[in-house]
């Protein structure tokens, strides 16, 4: 994988680990932080001795021999200016002994052995000295899609369309009408083509349709191969017919697959790196920009269907009693479609959301408009057979 430096810590003015500072993909300033925040892990207190200064001394001469690439990165500068401080702050001269280089695990003749060059937390670890980050996506429903950027749209996307198309991973979702004639659209067929990476897998595709969600790729096999890393890319099925996990630890990503009704959804767990490691031409991409700007739809107004906005409303309130985008999206389905399968397709979004992202307090979108308004019902008699279909589903 390329390397991509992300955001790390650095010494503020102040002498802790904890603060951190961003900094750009072509400064090499990572592994100057990485060593600082080691060496001065267990100095405590005010009783430092002159480790400290040592400590200083070896991250100013790790910065100068990076201030080539970080010429002009705010990041680094303010690491600099900030060394100084603290090297005027604690008596420290600028000619002195520094502190031994941090112990790194012997390597082999070819570096990590294949098993570990197929574990990307490792591997990243090894090379950065620091976690990596991730992203999540989502499709779902008539379809939605929740971004690698936190973006949230609906769309009107029929045929084919590329959820992710990059180095390591192409995913196709292929949408079509609910019922013949309906204005409603649903991922009827899922396309997930893991490349060929030397050392660790063979390619596989893996295809889900409508009442086909298999426990295993095309080929019939449930791993990456005979590679000496073929472990790292294996399927687990979470629920018959329903739920099917994929878990490529070589790049650090996790994807769901789930049938719910007559409807297929995808969520993505993907290492930042992994997400980014595309070309311009390959620039269409739902994960990645979300829909086409000419096929987005709004959900303040949805569109007349069989059920009224009230019913809908009660439905998904049972499964998502937080009214953010996946309520609004579950709403908008439901009165669209009239199918009440569709709040456990938002439902089952929210959940890998809650286990994918990096971050639980984005877990929940409110956006600005208010979503379907509330008309009541035309027909109590809708409400008693809705609801009723609604109990029935809950004891299918």
């Amino acid at each position: 994988l390329q390397q991509h430096a992300g955001s790390t810590a650095a010494p503020s003015h102040l002498p802790t680990a904890s603060h951190v500072f961003p900094v750009s993909s072509q400064c090499k300033i990572l592994r100057c932080n990485s060593e600082y925040v080691a060496a001065t892990l267990n100095l405590r207190g005010t009783d430092r001795g002159t480790g400290y200064c040592d400590a200083l001394r070896s991250y100013s001469r790790c910065t100068r021999r990076t201030a080539r690439t970080c010429r002009g990165d705010l990041a680094y500068h303010s690491a600099v200016h900030g060394i100084e401080d603290l090297m005027i702050h604690n008596n420290c001269s600028k000619e002195g002994p520094t502190s031994p280089p941090r112990p790194r695990p012997p390597p082999n003749h070819q570096g990590l052995e294949p098993l570990a060059m197929c574990d990307y937390e490792k591997s990243f670890v090894y090379k950065h000295g620091q976690a990596p980050r991730y992203q999540h996506c989502a499709a779902f429903g008539d379809p939605h899609i929740r971004t690698f950027h936190d973006d949230f749209h609906t769309c009107r996307v029929e045929g084919s369309w590329p959820l992710l198309d990059n180095e390591y991973l192409y995913v196709q979702a292929t949408s079509s009408p609910v019922a013949k004639g309906s204005n409603a659209t649903v991922t009827s067929k899922l396309t997930i083509i893991f490349k060929n990476m030397k050392e660790c897998i063979d390619q596989k595709v893996y295809q889900a349709e409508i009442d086909n969600l298999p426990a295993a790729f095309e080929d019939g096999s449930v791993n990456g191969g005979e590679r000496p890393g073929g472990s790292s890319l294996a399927i687990r099925e979470r629920s018959a017919g329903r739920h099917v996990e994929i878990h490529a630890a070589y790049i650090g990503t996790t994807i769901a697959v789930r049938q719910a009704g007559r409807q297929l959804s995808f969520s993505i767990r993907a290492a930042e790196e992994v997400a980014r490691a595309f070309t311009e031409e390959q620039d269409l991409q739902l994960c990645v920009t979300g829909c086409p700007r000419s096929q987005r739809i709004s959900r303040s107004q949805c569109r007349r269907g069989p059920v009224a906005a009230e019913v809908a409303r009660a439905l998904c309130k049972e499964m998502l009693p937080v009214e953010d985008v996946y309520f609004q999206s579950c709403v908008f389905d439901v009165v669209t479609s009239g199918d009440a399968n569709f709040t456990m397709a938002a439902h089952g979004a929210l959940e890998d959301a809650r286990v994918f992202l990096p971050n639980v307090e984005k877990l929940h979108i409110f956006p600005a408009g208010a979503g379907c308004s509330r008309v009541s019902s035309s027909s109590f008699l809708l409400l008693i057979l809705t609801s009723s279909l609604w109990v029935v589903l809950l004891h299918f």
